[in-house]
């Protein structure tokens, strides 16, 4: 099998994305989505993130809000996720 061939049906790399900073500085677990109760509302914020025009905005607005974040930015697709998340996570609200 050629080279290129081969490199074409190598699984790639999911591209990050921000959203799996932002849990984290708002105290969220990433990887909670495997939890059932969690794992739609995770799968959802990761796809809207994946689709999102401002990405550039997003890794911006990460920048100039250093450390501990208390809400996700207004222009988020996935604000309301990360908000309910926040709520329905008593870990988070330590």
């Amino acid at each position: 099998m050629p080279a290129a061939a081969a490199t074409q049906t190598q699984p790639t790399q999911a591209q990050p994305t921000p959203v799996a900073e932002m849990m984290e500085r708002l105290g969220l677990d990433p990887g909670a989505g495997a939890i059932p109760r969690l794992g739609l509302a995770h799968v959802t914020a990761f796809q809207r993130c994946r689709a999102c025009p401002l990405k550039a905005e997003c890794g911006a607005w990460l920048a100039d809000h250093s450390g501990p974040l208390t809400f996700a930015p207004p222009f988020c697709p996935n604000a309301d996720i990360l908000f309910e998340l926040k709520i329905n996570d008593p870990g988070a609200l330590r």
